[in-house]
């Protein structure tokens, strides 16, 4: 999955804050330093346009028959990336990640802006990575040498099938022939790049995707992004199904591809470090982690979501989605803030088990209790343990076994109970 922009759903709970936030805490004879800090800072940049709308897509993702004014764009970035830095000030980002809709539609020169912009309002980490989502075709390929330029060294390329009828069928614009050869660009261009695929498509059994994945491995050199297909809220693809037009894999059939994922790429030494997302050690997408390891972050753009620590606490962002709307409210406020809250201690702590028991590292309970003010019912992770679905790693780590995995939902909302 790319960067996070879908908002966290509120939770309605009475349970009140705990004391203040500071630096360093104790939990027993452990030292913990802040407890959301620790885990990076990154900044979100979201560029809302795209060439066509996917039908599977419900990101915030607009088309548009008339160019953008894309100088009109950088300075309402600017102005909320200053905006941004006045909210979270004296940060060291360690990550910056360019997504949408598709940021390789963005000129090569917007980008460098955007990427000063944020070096000028805070200290950007020497070895930050700096990633764009790109979709494969000829012509955005040719600019990732710009892209280069401007200060970008990791790519996430769009590809999503390696099969030409389910491109069309998933609406996307390029071939494999060409999503190849942008892949083949990349790896000229950047050391570091990665590609998505979506798998239980319509039809589509373990052996075929077997021999699909087998073939993206060859040409994946550290990092693969593999998602299942769900239907959506609000899509094409939603449209279709509820019509009978789009049938896609039931559950036991989405299971067999799922543990044929698993299979493939642990063989071929990229295994799952997130639930979707598979790496060769130490080329996991350090932009992600910053999220599932619950960092904070800021979201910059229509329709971005950020976590940024404040003196009220854990604060939670968003912004106008409308592009028109967002860049109107950035010119006449400065921002494109729609909606800034503190989490309560007990909304923070679900949040906080929802992105961290998506990784195999898992969670530590020290530090859920630093930030929920509670500890985890030691009997639900008992009878979970006995169930197979959770097991203790590094010390004192809870984590998700592969057994659990497919079940992760259940077993957040038991151990959040």
């Amino acid at each position: 999955m790319p960067a996070v922009t879908g908002g966290v759903k509120r939770l309605r709970r009475s349970r009140a804050p705990v004391t203040s936030w500071i630096e360093i805490v104790w939990y027993g004879c452990r030292m913990i330093k802040h407890p959301t800090r620790d885990a990076g800072f990154a900044v979100y940049v979201h560029w809302p346009f795209c060439l066509a709308k996917c039908p599977y897509c419900d990101f915030n993702s607009h088309v548009r028959a008339t160019g953008i004014d894309e100088a009109r764009y950088v300075e309402a970035f600017r102005r909320e990336i200053e905006h941004a830095a006045e909210m979270a000030p004296g940060r060291h980002v360690t990550s910056i990640f360019l997504g949408g809709g598709t940021p390789s539609l963005m000129r090569p020169d917007t980008v460098a802006a955007i990427l000063d912009s944020v070096a000028q309002n805070w200290t950007v980490a020497r070895d930050a990575e700096v990633t764009l989502e790109a979709n494969p075709t000829s012509v955005e390929a040719e600019r990732f040498r710009g892209y280069r330029a401007a200060g970008v060294n990791r790519v996430s390329l769009g590809v999503q099938a390696l099969d030409d009828g389910d491109l069309r069928r998933l609406g996307r614009m390029h071939s494999v022939e060409e999503a190849l050869a942008a892949v083949k660009v990349a790896a000229r261009h950047f050391e570091r790049y990665s590609f998505d695929l979506i798998y239980a498509r319509p039809d589509q059994g373990p052996a075929a995707w077997r021999k699909e994945l087998k073939r993206a491995i060859g040409y994946a050199a550290e990092h693969l992004s593999l998602y299942q297909l769900t239907i959506e809220p609000d899509t094409w693809f939603e449209k279709l199904h509820a019509a009978g037009k789009l049938v896609i894999p039931d559950a036991e059939a989405a299971r067999m591809l799922y543990d044929t994922t698993q299979e493939v790429c642990d063989a071929a030494g990229l295994p799952a470090y997130e639930i979707s997302n598979h790496a060769r050690p130490g080329a996991e997408s350090r932009h992600n982690l910053v999220y599932w390891r619950y960092g904070e972050y800021v979201g910059v753009g229509p329709g971005a979501h950020g976590r940024v620590m404040m003196a009220k606490g854990r604060t939670a962002t968003s912004t106008e989605r409308g592009p028109e709307a967002w860049l109107e409210r950035v010119e006449r406020h400065g921002h494109g803030l729609v909606e800034t809250f503190a989490l309560t201690a007990e909304e923070a702590g679900d949040e906080f088990l929802l992105m961290g028991l998506r990784l195999r590292e898992g969670i530590e309970p020290a530090r859920y209790r630093v930030i929920s003010g509670r500890t985890l019912d030691h009997t639900r992770i008992r009878d979970l343990m006995g169930d197979g679905l959770i097991a203790t790693s590094v010390g004192t780590r809870i984590a998700v076994t592969p057994a659990g995995f497919p079940v992760l939902d259940a077993v957040v909302a038991d151990l959040a109970a």
